[in-house]
Parts: structure tokens; C-alpha cells; sequence
């Protein structure tokens, strides 16, 4: 029987100590979601977890990424970002969930605040790409965005040095699952639309229009 703790999990890519997997548990809310993790193996079994962050991206930015990666334009950033020592993200997305969210799940954090999570694509030293990942202290503003507050002084950390290859594996798989989830969602529902009014899914469809062919 397949691990329940990995039967949403779509391709999981490792580095030193550290991981990020790609998982399809929030298709069905627009969403892409990636597991960051660090651990330590010097701990006991179970317990070697240290940090653990959930990232969640909205599809359509996910299929723009996917685009700037497939038509080169994301290696021209990464080329130039390196060349001129720029350490501005290439990308960064900014989420996690409120105060009052994390009282109704019965999770509210100590200081009362917000649970800020931000992750950045960065163009890597040693490396092509660091995929990174915080979470800590964040207020929600005026628009419902949660603000981090943590500074450069996280809660939970992860960086996941990844090269060109890696980074395109995770992205493009899961961009893969997604359409596939997608076209089962569309064949479900018309199907479940016909079973349940056959008459009303033939009177929809358009007329023959009978003209010939000559």
C-alpha cells in the first residue's frame, strides 16, 4: 500500500540536508504546492525533521515560470543576474495565513501575529539556482496580504541549491500534472453533466447547419 504521507507527491528534489517537493494536493484550488524541508541524520528516526516550510503558487504564475524557462528567457536572467553580482530575487511569492485563520484552526501563534510565508528564486553563487524558502512573524495589510515581519531573521529556513536541469524537472512535471489533472477535471464533469441531463447537454450542443459540400 503506497505511503498516505506521499501519495500527492509529484517529484521531490534534494541537496545537502535539505529538499523541496512538489506536491498535488491544491490543484483543485488553483494552487501549486511545494514542501521545503531540512533535516538532520544525526537524530533519531522520526525526529530528524529541523525545518519545514509549505509554499503555495498560483497556477498561472507557475505556467508563466514555466514559460520564461522553456523559451530561455529565465537562463538569460540567471546568465546576467550572476555576471553583475545582482542579489535581487528572480522571482519571490509572498503568502502564509492569518492571525485570525490560525485561531480558527485552533494554531494561533504566541505573539498573536500573522504566519508569514515567502519564497524566492535566487541566482546562485556556487550553483544556478537557489530555490528558497522562510516562514516567521507577518502582519496582514490593508489588501489581505500577509506582510512578512522577521527581517533576515527567519523561523524556519530552507535553501535548496538546484541547477538549471533540477529546477526545469521540478517545474515542468509539476506543470505536467497540473494539465493532466485539469483535462481528468474537465472529462469528469462533462461526463457527470450528461449522466445527469442528457436531453439538456443534446439541446445545447449546436445544429448541423446542412450545408454541402461541393
Amino acid at each position: 500500500m503506497q505511503d498516505e504521507r506521499n501519495q500527492y507527491q509529484i517529484i521531490r528534489k534534494d541537496a545537502r540536508s535539505c529538499f523541496v517537493e512538489s506536491l498535488s494536493d491544491a490543484f483543485a484550488n488553483g494552487r501549486a504546492h511545494f514542501a521545503f524541508a531540512t533535516y538532520d541524520m544525526n537524530k533519531p528516526a522520526g525526529q530528524r525533521q529541523t525545518n519545514n516550510i509549505h509554499i503555495y503558487i498560483s497556477v498561472p504564475e507557475l505556467l508563466e515560470l514555466c514559460r520564461k524557462l522553456s523559451c530561455g528567457e529565465l537562463r538569460y536572467i540567471m546568465q546576467q543576474k550572476k555576471q553583475t553580482g545582482d542579489p535581487k530575487p528572480i522571482q519571490e511569492w509572498l503568502g502564509g495565513t492569518s492571525a485570525e485563520k490560525l485561531r480558527q484552526y485552533g494554531k494561533p501563534r504566541p505573539d498573536g501575529k500573522s504566519l508569514s510565508r515567502v519564497c524566492k528564486l535566487v541566482a546562485g553563487q556556487k550553483t544556478d539556482f537557489l530555490l528558497v524558502a522562510d516562514s516567521g512573524p507577518g502582519d496582514k495589510d490593508a489588501k489581505g496580504l500577509i506582510v512578512p515581519r522577521f527581517g533576515n531573521k527567519p523561523e524556519n529556513h530552507v535553501a535548496v541549491s538546484m541547477t538549471f536541469e533540477a529546477l526545469s524537472e521540478l517545474l515542468l512535471m509539476t506543470k505536467t500534472h497540473y494539465e493532466s489533472w485539469l483535462t481528468a477535471w474537465y472529462l469528469s464533469q462533462t461526463h457527470s453533466r450528461q449522466k445527469q441531463a442528457p436531453d439538456q447537454a443534446l439541446a445545447a450542443a449546436p445544429e448541423y447547419s446542412g450545408m454541402k459540400m461541393f
